[in-house]
């Protein structure tokens, strides 16, 4: 009697959704710009630059390091990349700034803030326009950065309030971008314009799953 063939090998694909990080990122960086912001306009005293030091560690540094964790496991190369570059950032500056009274500017500081402002165009030339209110999020913070480079270079008041203003509107546009990544991730669909075009706007159109979806 003939022995009946084996079974066929079947290989199943398990599908773990996540969801998306971009909303924790974004209102992690709001956090520490707008600490920093206060700091550089005055609206906070120096004496108490070892709070915004923490605010820094403790908050915007390890949130934005889970977001770009969750980024790259989600298959977002430019988000995961700008994430991981700015919580880096926060740990740098909080660590210098909570490390005690200094007088005049960080020369050190501010070249680290340029390269890291450099290093952001990076993610962005990624993304490309496909995501364009993460662009302008993003874009925010490279002038941010680039200008609060240039004030502990020179030590030039002007460009330490422009560091602050610049901070102010990338608060407002961290906080809109997180608001309606996460509106449109919860609810399957867009809410607010995002500025999203290409195959994960049609995805997202068509009620795709996050984690299912080509990026973020």
């Amino acid at each position: 009697m003939a022995t009946p063939p084996p079974p066929p090998h079947v290989t199943a694909t398990v599908l773990r959704p996540l969801g998306t990080p971009v909303p924790l990122g974004f209102l992690a960086l709001a956090g520490g710009a707008f600490v920093a912001a206060g700091l550089q306009l005055g609206w906070a005293p120096p004496a108490e630059r070892n709070g915004a030091a923490l605010v820094m560690i403790a908050f915007a540094f390890p949130l934005q390091l889970l977001a770009s964790v969750l980024g790259f496991r989600a298959r977002d190369t430019a988000f995961g990349t700008a994430m991981a570059v700015l919580a880096g950032s926060w740990l740098v500056q909080g660590a210098l700034l909570g490390a005690g009274p200094m007088t005049g500017t960080r020369h050190v500081l501010g070249l680290f803030l340029l390269i890291t402002a450099a290093g952001l165009l990076v993610p962005i030339a990624a993304a490309g326009a496909a995501k364009t209110a993460a662009t302008v999020v993003i874009a925010c913070a490279v002038l941010r950065l680039g200008a609060a480079g240039v004030y502990e270079l020179t030590g030039a008041p002007g460009w330490e309030d422009a560091a602050g203003v610049i901070g102010l509107i990338l608060t407002g546009a961290a906080l809109y971008a997180a608001a309606a990544f996460a509106l449109e991730d919860t609810r399957h669909r867009p809410v607010l314009p995002v500025g999203r075009r290409g195959p994960v706007s049609d995805a997202i159109l068509k009620g795709a799953e996050p984690g299912t979806r080509p990026e973020l």
